[in-house]
């Protein structure tokens, strides 16, 4: 493709190397990219208070997707500007589904503040048993019934002797296009957004404020959770890294995480 006028990427297992961090080579070519007037803008499926510290790495970046399109963020501003919520009663409805389809999984949700600084214990919020797929101290707890009673952006499913894969696989029967069920762990952790809310619809939202069309944009990710945003962009790039899925939707598969492999791409015109 031509010089793309936006570009978009996923954060772990993309942008930022194993060890969490933007590399000063891929740090250096998105900088010239927006120096010539080329938006970035990470599209994510982390909550906003999880975005500064990787903003604060490039900083160039005003807008940030996240929770796999459910919130759009202005970095700059720290503000949610928008954000698509499952209902109390969707939630119910996944919850039993859930038990139906995956017995023993527990519960988590993701809900959002007015920024990435509101506050963080009544955000990201899981069932007591529930065990929380990354590193770090676990989300604080509420008793199911009251963790579904208020509006969320994303449904954490967690179970810890399933693939992530399998859970999608025993739960989409029973919930239908009701909701985007997509995954972006493989050790059994299934996210749930509102239906038609996808990174896709997220970055459209944000091309549509720079006034960039789709077939401008170049996307790069790594898991389940970035295929329709590849599949929307002009030109979508899959990590070396990447899942089967992705690797074979991509238009171009680019080097790892590990590699620079964003770097290598958008050197290319930057």
């Amino acid at each position: 493709m031509e010089a793309p006028r936006l570009v978009a990427s996923d954060v772990d297992g993309t942008l930022l190397d194993p060890e969490r961090a933007v590399t000063p080579r891929t740090a250096g070519v998105i900088g010239r990219a927006v120096a010539e007037g080329v938006p970035f803008v990470l599209v994510t499926g982390r909550p906003p208070r999880w975005i500064p510290p990787v903003a604060t790495q490039l900083g160039v970046v005003r807008y940030a997707v996240c929770a796999n399109g459910a919130v759009l963020y202005d970095v700059e501003a720290d503000r949610v500007v928008s954000a698509h919520a499952l209902s109390a009663e969707d939630l119910g409805r996944l919850a039993a589904a859930v038990a139906r389809a995956l017995p023993g999984a527990t519960l988590g949700v993701e809900r959002v503040g007015e920024s990435a600084f509101s506050d963080h214990a009544a955000q990201f919020v899981a069932e007591p048993d529930y065990e929380h797929a990354w590193p770090g101290d676990g989300p604080p707890t509420e008793e199911r019934a009251r963790l579904l009673a208020r509006p969320a952006v994303k449904l954490l499913v967690r179970s810890v002797d399933r693939g992530s894969e399998a859970m999608v696989e025993a739960l989409a029967p029973l919930v239908g296009d009701s909701v985007d069920l997509t995954f972006s762990h493989p050790g059994g952790l299934v996210e749930v957004a509102p239906r038609g809310v996808t990174k896709a619809t997220g970055l459209a939202e944000v091309a549509a404020l720079y006034g960039v069309p789709a077939d401008r944009v170049v996307a790069f990710g790594d898991m389940p959770n970035d295929l329709a945003m590849l599949r929307w962009a002009g030109h979508g790039v899959a990590m070396g890294n990447a899942h089967a899925e992705v690797l074979e939707t991509a238009d171009e598969v680019t080097a790892t995480n590990a590699d620079d492999g964003v770097a290598l791409v958008l050197e290319r015109w930057f």
